[in-house]
């Protein structure tokens, strides 16, 4: 049974469908309040056919895992996010959550990173040491590794320095600006942009868009959160993906069809072929 979700309000209508087949790079299937078959199948009603869902600690990770091996369109990211790290890891979550990863299934570790907006100062030492240890974790398993980075940039981007990346790093839901984005797309990591790039006030984040390389972009829609307007505030799913998509589009100035194939070849190098 899905876990509700804070959102308010009845899920949107679906937006028009995409023209060329796109990926949900990153979403939390277990805390919507549709079942994930239903969800799933009205993604792929607009397009959206593939999608990669995401555990925030070691109960939720089981679930994606157990999940994306039951549905084909599906693959999943484990790991513990770091406002649950703030509080300390064991090392045997660790050894389970390594173990996850190797699972065929499991295609990321994520999301880890570091929040320092819903996480006192007393806390960052400890996100930033389970940061490593995922950053560890991605590489001995040769997964991708999964960032959340909320005002953490320069520690965030210390840290994977001074651990050396695993060869895939994706800036989930991406919060920089385009002077980030520069220096992501220097390093050769990948930004995935959710409906918070639709936002009114989100301009900085649209400059970070317009200048990330197209082979380094993903979109995402971290449903049940940061559901894109017209519909900020309603529970979100990855059937509304073409909303972002679209603004994406408009503010890089390409067409919809053009970056929703750029996104799609993305993905499956990101993530491998489904």
């Amino acid at each position: 049974m899905a876990r509700s979700s804070s959102r308010t309000g009845d899920p949107p209508p679906p937006p028009d469908p995409l023209p060329v087949a796109v990926v949900d790079s990153h979403c939390h299937l277990d805390l919507m309040d549709t079942e994930v078959a239903p969800a799933l199948a009205a993604a792929t009603a607009v397009g959206v056919t593939r999608a990669v869902t995401v555990g925030v600690d070691l109960p939720t990770s089981r679930w994606q895992a157990e999940v994306a091996r039951a549905h084909p369109q599906l693959y999943a990211a484990v790991a513990i996010h770091p406002n649950e790290a703030s509080r300390g890891v064991s090392e045997q979550t660790y050894a389970d959550i390594t173990e996850l990863a190797r699972q065929d299934k499991v295609r990321a570790v994520g999301e880890t990173g570091l929040d320092y907006y819903r996480t006192p100062p007393e806390g960052h030492l400890a996100q930033q040491e389970s940061f490593r240890r995922h950053i560890a974790i991605a590489k001995e398993t040769g997964r991708a590794l999964m960032i959340h980075d909320r005002e953490a940039h320069d520690d965030t981007l210390r840290i994977l320095a001074e651990e050396g990346p695993p060869e895939t790093v994706v800036f989930h839901a991406f919060s920089g600006d385009a002077a980030m984005a520069r220096s992501c797309a220097d390093a050769g990591y990948v930004m995935s942009f959710a409906g918070n790039v639709t936002f009114k006030n989100a301009a900085n984040l649209r400059e970070a868009a317009a200048v990330a390389p197209a082979e380094l972009l993903l979109v995402e829609t971290d449903a049940p959160f940061l559901t894109p307007v017209p519909w900020r505030g309603r529970p979100g799913g990855p059937y509304l993906i073409p909303l972002t998509l679209r603004v994406l589009a408009e503010t890089r100035g390409v067409g919809v069809a053009e970056l929703g194939a750029a996104v799609a070849a993305n993905s499956e190098r990101v993530f491998g072929p489904w």
